[in-house]
């Protein structure tokens, strides 16, 4: 029995439920002028810092659509002039990354060689300081619930982009897996591991958050129209 077929008679043992995620900003004690002061407290700051700069504003990136994907990359390019350096650091893949450590690593590096090649400018001010931050997160469920494949259809549909990144982007690091909460309910529930492969494939950096939401939804609506399933 192959996994269409299987998705006609298997019914999840849990059902989806669609979060949401509200975020309180603070401001930290780690503040760059220069890159020798932004290296400097890349390895001492906080792993939520690293999170917040990363993962979480990529949600506010998918939003503006302009500028990098990272804030430690705009910083470089908006503050500190230095092109080559911005595209390295937006050249890192949070998808590559199921651990802040990891991720942090790659960033120090990055910024490391960078300055290796260019000693002039570890000492460069900015043009205005790099304040890191941190969010508190305060995880909030929504009022859809999905208990098969036309209903996570109908949830996809309905709620808001935040619940989108919530889970799709920050659920790697909260699963440590190189996945998504979609993908892995799709395959852990419903065995529909082709499916689930081809959401992780969409590209979170070409896609707005509301492209990834049509991409995902499109996925699904696929395999319910190719095996006409009814609600």
């Amino acid at each position: 029995m192959n996994n269409v077929e299987q998705s006609r008679l298997r019914q999840p043992d849990k059902p989806f439920y669609f979060n949401t995620s509200e975020h309180l900003l603070r401001i930290e004690r780690e503040r760059a002028t220069t890159l020798s002061e932004l290296l400097q407290a890349l390895k001492n700051c906080s792993d939520d810092s690293i999170f917040q700069h990363t993962f979480r504003t990529l949600q506010d990136h998918h939003f503006i659509r302009h500028g990098f994907s990272n804030d430690f990359a705009q910083w470089s390019l908006s503050a500190c002039h230095e092109p080559v350096l911005a595209e390295k650091l937006a050249s890192v893949d949070v998808r590559e990354f199921t651990a802040i450590a990891d991720l942090r690593r790659k960033i120090v590096d990055t910024v490391d060689t960078f300055v290796q090649k260019h000693p002039k400018s570890l000492s460069h001010p900015a043009n205005e300081p790099f304040y890191f931050c941190t969010a508190e997160i305060v995880v909030l469920p929504t009022r859809f619930a999905a208990n098969s494949l036309p209903e996570l259809l109908i949830g996809l549909r309905r709620v808001s982009a935040h619940s989108i990144h919530h889970h799709f982007i920050e659920a790697r690091l909260r699963l440590h897996r190189m996945t998504n909460d979609f993908s892995l309910w799709l395959e852990q529930e419903l065995g529909l591991s082709h499916i689930a492969d081809a959401i992780e494939r969409i590209d979170i950096y070409t896609n707005t958050l509301e492209g990834v939401r049509r991409q995902i939804a499109q996925k699904v609506e696929k395999v319910l129209d190719s095996n006409s399933v009814k609600q």
